[in-house]
């Protein structure tokens, strides 16, 4: 009878201890979505900063709106003064231009058409820029998104290194690169 009584409470001390000994997996695993860095540079051309809010990276946001306005307002500032100075230019090959014009009376033909030349480069430049920033808006999407599913590890670190060569005593420099197990 003691054996049909010790029996049992042995055997269940067997499944505590068993319950005692798993451990937990500390380990989370990441879902990774393959998508994601094509949706956040879709959502950047449709509307640009988008792509930004969508990584959650939201201080970009202001930067891509300030390099897109600063273009826009240097294409439109230089696009009216071209324009300005093609219509003082229009005006005097057609003979209806007043000599006595404080900003472009002292002005010859020549200076019109080197102002004309100057303002069109500049205004074209600022267009390129305006779209160089939009398909860097578009590309900082992309690149954030697939860096955000990239595995950093603090066993993994880089580090530059300054050593002494033996042969000359010089100083060298060069990186170290650590994997702790």
């Amino acid at each position: 009878m003691t054996l049909l009584l010790i029996g049992p409470f042995v055997f269940s001390q067997n499944k505590k201890d068993d319950a005692l000994l798993k451990v937990k997996d500390t380990v989370k695993a990441v879902r990774i979505n393959p998508l994601a860095p094509s949706k956040a540079a879709f959502y950047s051309a449709v509307v640009p900063g988008l792509g930004q809010i969508y990584n959650k990276k939201y201080w970009k946001v202001p930067l891509v709106y300030i390099g897109l306005g600063t273009g826009l307002y240097f294409y439109n500032s230089n696009n009216n003064k071209y324009h300005d100075f093609r219509n003082e230019y229009k005006k005097r090959l057609n003979g209806t231009a007043d000599p006595n014009d404080p900003y472009f009376g002292g002005l010859d033909n020549n200076r019109l058409i080197e102002a004309q030349k100057f303002y069109q480069r500049n205004r074209d430049l600022s267009i390129l820029v305006t779209v160089g920033i939009y398909i860097l808006n578009i590309v900082d999407a992309n690149v954030d998104a697939h860096l955000m599913q990239f595995n950093v590890n603090d066993n993994l670190s880089i580090r530059p290194d300054i050593y002494q060569n033996n042969l000359d005593y010089k100083q060298n420099l060069g990186l170290t690169l650590n994997y702790h197990f």
